[in-house]
């Protein structure tokens, strides 16, 4: 009997692509499958032919044979099929595409390689720290690669080998009816692998435990809780699985004369009685440590703001620095001497209109006490 041309058993060109091919064999596949088609012998051995026909041809070497030679590139023998020809694993690629992430991901490429675990450090700066930025070394404790195992778990003469309940898939699937259940294999573990011979340093898990020192730079303007993420600095994978992320958490310290509101930079400065009244200039610190002068005008109330443009701190963000106010605080004298208390006492008979908020509070104080009485 004279055998099908595998391209037109699968309904494609002969330039067809890996995907065209996959796509073409899926929709017969699942067309033909002996259990969506119980008793039909037909059926079954059309099944047999397309998974033949994909075996070959999604195959580099043996499609490049049979484009050249035909079904003699395989023949040991008159009708012999091609050698080699796994049915099952040619449908399982089929049903990785279809169910593989409704699964968890995978098949026979997806054997699971667990991936280490993020980890997180606390870090506490300083609001100078925060306003330059700064480069900073860390110690973390975690786990790392085994280096005598190169992170495979075994020992440096041997080499993990194929687990034999999934043979290598690190999966394992049961067939129910039409239905196939796929779980992870408990042999293995997922990893499609086990150790015969474990690494005397890890103990087969392929990662020690070591403190890592890292050195992380600090942009300059961070924000409280701000999080920095460094790819791959988290504990190695099991086995050689990927590594995690480490991801440094930054708290800022409370300052003792700076408060600080996003980019703006608050600072509350008492002042003489004096000063206030009379006027005069004070000196104030800044973040870069440096100094500015402040003019006190003449008659300055407590809580009035002065701004210093562009002294606050960094914008992450964007561009420049928010600003700098300096909040006037008047104080009251105190531990006056005699003659002090005279001379406050001679202002204020003095008489005269020098306290306009006090005057306007009261005015306003009587003329509610005048309501409640009519």
């Amino acid at each position: 009997m004279e055998r099908r041309d595998y391209y037109d058993l699968l309904g494609v060109q002969r330039g067809a692509s890996e995907g065209e091919l996959k796509k073409a064999y899926r929709k017969l596949a699942m067309q033909y499958h002996p259990d969506r088609n119980p008793g039909d012998k037909g059926a079954e051995a059309n099944f047999k032919e397309l998974s033949e026909a994909y075996d070959v041809l999604k195959d580099g070497q043996k499609r490049a044979a049979y484009d050249q030679f035909g079904h003699s590139a395989f023949e040991d023998g008159a009708g012999q099929r091609p050698q080699g020809v796994d049915f099952a694993s040619s449908f399982a690629d089929v049903f990785d595409d279809l169910f593989g992430d409704f699964m968890g991901g995978g098949g026979r490429s997806g054997r699971a390689r667990t991936r280490g675990a993020d980890l997180r450090y606390n870090m506490e700066l300083s609001l100078e720290d925060a306003y330059a930025g700064k480069r900073a070394t860390v110690r973390v404790p975690t786990s790392v690669s085994c280096e005598p195992c190169n992170g495979s778990g075994a020992e440096s003469d041997s080499a993990p080998a194929t687990c034999p309940s999934c043979r290598g898939h690190g999966k394992v699937r049961t067939q129910q009816g039409f239905f196939t259940v796929e779980r992870t294999c408990p042999t293995c573990h997922g990893a499609g692998r086990v150790i015969e011979n474990p690494c005397r340093s890890c103990g087969g898990s392929g990662r020690v435990q070591k403190d890592k020192a890292l050195s992380v730079n600090i942009p300059a303007g961070v924000e409280d809780g701000t999080r920095i993420r460094l790819a791959g600095e988290g504990e190695a994978g099991l086995r050689g699985g990927p590594p995690g992320d480490l991801y440094i958490f930054l708290s800022i310290a409370t300052h003792r004369i700076f408060q600080r509101e996003g980019a703006d930079v608050y600072c509350r400065v008492p002042i003489p009685m004096t000063t206030a009244a009379l006027g005069g200039t004070i000196e104030v610190p800044t973040l870069e440590g440096g100094r500015a002068r402040v003019n006190i005008p003449a008659g300055t109330q407590s809580g009035r703001n002065f701004r210093l443009k562009n002294k606050g701190m960094p914008v992450m963000r964007g561009n420049g620095n928010g600003d700098l106010y300096i909040q006037a605080m008047t104080e009251t004298p105190v531990n006056l001497n005699k003659k002090q208390k005279e001379l406050l006492r001679q202002f204020e008979d003095e008489g005269g209109s020098h306290s306009p908020e006090s005057e306007s509070f009261f005015t306003k104080v009587k003329e509610l006490w005048e309501d409640l009485r009519d």
